[in-house]
């Protein structure tokens, strides 16, 4: 090794002040999401807020669950609109690779689902890249044996949903009986205003 010139090197001093002017809206930090759609699309998205997580599920009643680890936040509507009661497969397969859950416990995610992280104090905050990485991997520990059992739960389930629809359309009344109810109760209580006004 040979020596060093010091007539050389250039000393700078350290300062922890920048010497950049920061603004407010460089500070916030880009909130990265994963928003697990109705029909099974994965999109990488932004959320700052609550709000925003109420904005990608369309819903104002919002519940979360969190995995085993305390990283992962599943945020969900506990009950979703008609179209958007199936099962989110994606996004129940990746509850179960993140928590304790079994495959025939793991509670079943219908709908729009967002998962995402939080902060220290509890508010939301954003997957960073390495909490990517590690859900990927946590994905491919779901086996074969756990889809199957899955496969066996959504598809009874989804057997219950359609029996209880076709019970719904048969105890439905028929449109001619339905618009004569209000129609004869409407009249009655006219008929009684105006025999107590005179």
């Amino acid at each position: 090794m040979g020596t060093v010139d010091n007539s050389t090197l250039l000393w700078v001093p350290l300062s922890t002040e920048s010497p950049y002017e920061e603004r407010a809206e460089w500070v916030i930090a880009m909130n990265t999401v994963l928003h697990f759609s109705a029909n099974g699309a994965v999109y990488e998205t932004r959320a700052y807020t609550p709000a925003d997580i109420t904005q990608l599920i369309q819903n104002q009643r919002l519940q979360c669950l969190t995995s085993a680890d305390r990283q992962f936040d599943f945020w969900f509507a506990p009950t979703s609109r008609r179209c958007q009661r199936r099962v989110n497969r994606t996004a129940t397969e990746l509850l179960l690779a993140t928590t304790t859950f079994t495959a025939r416990t793991v509670p079943l995610l219908r709908g729009s689902i967002v998962l995402a992280s939080h902060d220290a104090d509890g508010d939301l905050d954003g997957l960073s890249w390495l909490q990517l990485d590690l859900l990927t991997r946590l994905n491919h520990t779901v086996t074969d044996r756990d889809r199957r059992i899955l496969n066996r739960r959504i598809a009874r389930d989804e057997r219950r949903m359609r029996r209880e629809a076709v019970a719904g359309t048969r105890q439905a009344p028929s449109p001619s009986k339905a618009a004569s109810g209000p129609k004869a109760e409407t009249a009655s209580r006219g008929a009684g205003f105006a025999a107590s006004t005179r």
